[in-house]
């Protein structure tokens, strides 16, 4: 049986809220820092069979997370349900795939892994550039627009949501994360959705794919269900905040310290896994 202290308590509440502040401040990309908080802030790093359990728990808390954060965007009509269906529901076929194969890895090697997939997803979010037109009145009428004329459902369509969907889902899995960063642009890319729409319908696969990813290392007893709840806790405060900032704070300023941060914290990761 793991002992966690009213301290690990009290510390996961805390990684919930910085996790939920870096998602509302710059979006996708924002549940990568989930792990090492667990590992490191929370301390967990010494307890049997950490990696897996850190990713379990982790995946469950994000999944849990965006269907939260996934009811504004319905309310406010941001998501397109057929497409987002689609997507998710092919994807979450790689996720349970990526929790597997993810389960399967030797715990130092997966976390060696994940810190690599840190230091290039870091440096993806410091150098990419958002459209110059979001979050602006005509970001708001292609909305309007694109709800008036939602994306036709061709064959081909279906099959690049369907293709895209899987191996977003396969990564999202094996690492844990909630993927939003490769779904936003995919979504985008394969059907023409404007980017606040591309957000609000990526959250039903983030949702689906940590939930499903959640579900299957809770079956495999490597998920702490109280600590994944008060991350989520946490990460409806810290989201709040973070959004609230994001409004008003240089985003791309925001975007590029935010990488530097993530790339920082891989490669502590792989000196704290004796890589170097």
């Amino acid at each position: 049986m793991i002992y966690i202290t009213p301290l690990q308590y009290a510390l996961s509440v805390i990684s919930g809220i910085l996790v939920g502040f870096s998602l509302g401040l710059i979006g996708g990309g924002g549940s990568i820092l989930a792990v090492p908080l667990f590992l490191y802030l929370v301390g967990l790093d010494t307890i049997p069979n950490a990696a897996h359990i850190a990713i379990g728990t982790t995946a469950l808390a994000v999944g849990l997370n965006a269907y939260i954060n996934s009811y504004m965007h319905l309310r406010k009509h941001n998501v397109a349900p057929r497409i987002g269906g689609i997507f998710a529901g092919v994807g979450v076929v790689g996720a349970l795939i990526g929790a597997y194969l993810g389960h399967i890895t030797p715990g130092t090697r997966l976390l060696i892994y994940f810190s690599i997939a840190m230091i290039v997803l870091g440096v993806y979010v410091a150098v990419r550039r958002e459209s110059a037109k979001a979050g602006t009145d005509d970001e708001v009428d292609r909305v309007i627009q694109s709800l008036n004329k939602c994306p036709r459902l061709t064959l081909g369509t279906i099959m690049k949501v369907a293709g895209a969907g899987f191996a977003v889902g396969l990564v999202s899995g094996y690492f844990g994360i909630g993927g939003g960063f490769l779904i936003v642009p995919a979504l985008m890319f394969s059907t023409g959705l404007c980017i606040t729409r591309a957000i609000g319908t990526s959250l039903i696969s983030v949702g689906t794919f940590g939930v499903a990813s959640g579900a299957e290392y809770w079956a495999y007893g490597e998920v702490l269900v109280l600590i994944a709840a008060l991350y989520v806790l946490g990460g409806i405060a810290g989201g709040y905040a973070g959004t609230s900032i994001a409004v008003k704070a240089p985003k791309n300023t925001l975007r590029v310290a935010y990488g530097v941060i993530i790339v920082l914290v891989g490669i502590y990761m792989l000196y704290r896994l004796g890589v170097f």
